[in-house]
């Protein structure tokens, strides 16, 4: 046994010579990929983290549930209509004018949130960091892409997985430490404070990638997407209560989607490119990169509301039976990212989506024998399952996407994750408040609910599993492969 960990030891310090110290990718572009990074982890981290402050906040600015939810949904929400303009702004602006938008506005918001006397304050300065993280998450991946070598793509994508996955992880359990401790403005000193490092940092090492002066914003275009995915998620959240109202927007919804979809195929220069989308390889790996999302922040939203309404403990423990899970993915990503650079996609991502499904299938199977000990150990399984997956299904989609349309894949599965958080918010909710109108009990009610949320993903996760071995065995076109 000593001699297998000291193996271990050694591959984990050869790993990390080669990742930081190789000298295909240049020290400005490492500290380029930290420095945005830092942006859209600290935005994300803040979103999950406030899930846990919910009761204090109703109680300090006199607002009903209904009203403080906004401050997920609706930070979601904008954070998925600004990266549908990405695809733009990463062709028409250079990447160190855009690091530095985004920095701004999620200081300026940090701050406002952090001194907020009033609620529409903080749901203001939540919309400014939203705002933020929607440009500083493709931008993230357009470093990548633009300035490591393809060979290295799984390694620096699985970095950048773990950050957009472990963040909303571990937000339940540093905004139940903050808010158990000191209060729940102290979420947003750290971050504030870790923002101007790294836009100190950013500035400095920053380098400019290739524009196109030439492309012109597709106004309407952008209408119809902020019509699609705000009806749709509104109409999902009114399914529980008004029927009519929901059928009514969902109805509108997909009419703005197939105007969306039409205007993205017939125009010059769309807003994103859907052409991307007509190669199945890419619209597969689509599928799959929304479902572990999906299923990723729904179940940091479900769990701490089970265990604190149906288990009884406090926040700060709901929020720490995460860690666990957490600290396991942001282990494997990386090393996930290694094994598909040497391995290819057809080793790590079915593994991964198979681990997801079982973590999804050990919740709803056993939702009435759940115990603090078995939410650690089932959400370790998804976790290790997600971070083995996901960064690998972006890596492998960009193989078989021509250079020139990297900026439309970015946005375009940025934009997917980032839906599917709160599209998987929404629905979860609506399941839990359905099945509140049929139980006699709170008890039972969450029981049941969150009975029905983890099957429900568990649905999501099989079907990410089907996309996965429709791919296997497939191979990229070798052109594509090497476009770069």
């Amino acid at each position: 046994m000593r001699a297998f960990e000291e193996v271990k030891s050694q591959e984990l310090i050869l790993f990390l010579e080669e990742f930081f110290m190789n000298e295909t990718v240049s020290r400005k572009t490492n500290i380029s990929v930290a420095s945005v990074g830092i942006l859209t982890f600290t935005g994300i981290l803040i979103e999950t983290s406030l899930n846990v402050t919910f009761p204090t906040l109703m109680s300090t600015f006199n607002e009903p549930l209904a009203v403080v939810q906004w401050l997920t949904t609706g930070y979601l929400l904008m954070v998925t209509l600004m990266m549908g303009a990405t695809a733009f702004l990463l062709k028409r602006f250079k990447a160190r004018r855009l690091f530095l938008v985004a920095s701004s506005l999620a200081i300026i918001g940090g701050i406002l949130c952090l001194f907020a006397p009033e609620f529409w304050l903080l749901m203001l300065g939540r919309l400014l960091q939203a705002a933020a993280t929607g440009i500083a998450t493709p931008l993230m991946f357009s470093v990548v892409f633009n300035k490591v070598p393809a060979k290295k793509w799984g390694t620096y994508t699985g970095i950048c997985a773990m950050l957009i996955s472990l963040a909303p992880a571990l937000g339940p359990t540093y905004g139940g430490i903050m808010n158990h401790y000191l209060t729940w403005r102290y979420c947003f000193v750290f971050v504030v404070i870790l923002l101007g490092l790294a836009l100190v940092a950013g500035l400095l090492n920053f380098e400019d990638n290739e524009t196109y002066p030439q492309t012109k914003f597709n106004l309407l275009s952008f209408i119809y997407l902020i019509s699609f995915l705000t009806s749709l998620e509104f109409g999902l959240q009114q399914l529980s209560s008004r029927l009519g109202l929901a059928v009514g927007l969902i109805i509108l919804s997909l009419v703005c989607l197939a105007l969306f979809i039409f205007r993205s195929l017939t125009k010059a220069n769309p807003l994103i490119d859907l052409r991307i989308l007509k190669d199945s390889y890419v619209s597969w790996r689509l599928v799959d990169y929304f479902g572990l999302q999906f299923t990723n922040i729904s179940l940091s939203f479900i769990i701490p509301i089970f265990a604190e309404n149906y288990l009884h403990v406090n926040s700060l423990v709901a929020g720490l039976m995460l860690l666990p899970g957490s600290l396991a993915g942001a282990i494997i990503a990386p090393l996930s990212g290694r094994w598909y650079d040497k391995s290819g996609a057809n080793k790590p991502i079915p593994l991964g989506n198979f681990l997801m499904l079982l973590g999804a299938v050990l919740f709803a199977g056993l939702t009435k024998q759940l115990t603090v000990a078995l939410i650690v150990i089932f959400y370790i399984f998804t976790r290790a399952g997600f971070n083995t997956a996901f960064g690998n299904v972006m890596t492998d989609s960009g193989k078989a996407v021509p250079l020139a349309k990297k900026a439309d894949q970015n946005s375009l599965f940025s934009m997917s994750q980032q839906y599917a958080g709160s599209l998987g918010t929404a629905i979860i909710s609506g399941i839990l408040t359905f099945a509140q109108k049929g139980s006699n009990t709170s008890l039972q009610a969450i029981k049941v609910g969150s009975q029905l949320s983890f099957g429900f993903l568990a649905i999501i996760s099989f079907i990410g599993l089907l996309s996965v071995i429709i791919l296997h065995k497939r191979h990229v076109p070798a052109k594509k492969q090497f476009d770069k």
